[in-house]
């Protein structure tokens, strides 16, 4: 992609992203296009270390697998609790505007929400809406939902969000023998859940307990261009048909409907991530690599 073509991509990226009728509408349809699930495929098991992690970088491999008829599960591994997003989303005028790269607001610059700053109250709730919505769009076979704290902040928080992962992953394990594991590729996207989340998967693929795992690396697309597959396995180029899809779970992310509970909190939160996941039709895919070192990164 030459640099005029990844301008022209940015410009049209912002006018969907901006475009809060449209989405609303994206949103509220439903994919229809899937076949049935075969009642003897082992399921493909997704790990979304937040709200939003699973449209950015986990979507075209969810539909990939559903197009090869596999049951495909989605985990909600965290609750997403955010309190600097919920003082975002109390500020009037929207604090997007102001960022070093503007970006639109789907409430229209102005919302002061007024919500409780502990990052719970009101932010988990509205997260797991736009998730679920998220989800919808992708037509997953079934979401669970691990409700674990998001708090890894100190190494001792760390590691009981390691085992926590750890423990509710074996259960899913056992529940569901044969099943393929899928997480995000932690020691890449460096942050305490993602990087928790391929902790756990690393301990249970050492006792045995998953052997059918791959990490997809799910921050890869603030990088330029021709860096995003750097450290990946191979490249899921997304097929036309699964990209508009995809579009459609990032749409979730960039709905203003207070009714049914939709702020657009993932892109108050990383519209870049969101925006480069929109216009790139590419997925990044790990295996964990040889000198892979357990513990918080810094």
């Amino acid at each position: 992609m030459t640099d005029t073509d990844q301008q022209s991509a940015a410009v049209s990226r912002r006018t969907v992203l901006a475009a809060g009728a449209l989405t609303a509408v994206a949103v509220a349809s439903q994919t229809r296009w899937a076949p049935a699930a075969s009642a003897a495929a082992k399921p493909a098991i997704f790990y979304s270390p937040h709200q939003d992690d699973e449209a950015i970088g986990l979507a075209g491999s969810i539909l990939e697998h559903k197009a090869a008829g596999r049951p495909v599960y989605l985990v909600l591994v965290t609750d997403g609790a955010n309190p600097d997003l919920a003082q975002r989303m109390n500020a009037d005028p929207c604090p997007l505007t102001t960022w070093a790269s503007p970006h639109p607001c789907a409430a229209g610059g102005h919302h002061g929400l007024s919500w409780p700053t502990d990052g719970t109250s009101k932010i988990v709730a509205a997260r797991t809406a736009e998730f679920m919505a998220s989800a919808k769009a992708l037509g997953v076979d079934k979401v669970i939902n691990f409700k674990i704290p998001d708090d890894g902040g100190t190494p001792a928080a760390y590691n009981k969000l390691v085992s926590r992962i750890t423990t509710k992953v074996k259960s899913l394990a056992e529940q569901y023998p044969g099943a393929s594991h899928k997480f995000s590729a932690g020691w890449l996207d460096r942050t305490a859940a993602h990087k928790a989340s391929s902790d756990a998967a690393y301990r249970l693929m050492n006792d045995g307990t998953i052997s059918d795992v791959r990490f997809n690396h799910i921050y890869a697309y603030v990088r330029p261009w021709d860096r995003r597959a750097d450290g990946a396995s191979y490249v899921l180029n997304i097929p036309g048909s699964h990209m508009a899809i995809k579009r459609n779970s990032i749409y979730a992310y960039n709905t203003w409907a207070p009714s049914r509970n939709l702020y657009a909190l993932g892109y108050h939160s990383v519209p870049d991530w969101l925006e480069g996941a929109h216009g790139d039709p590419r997925e990044f895919v790990c295996t964990l690599p040889s000198d892979y070192r357990l513990g918080k990164i810094d």
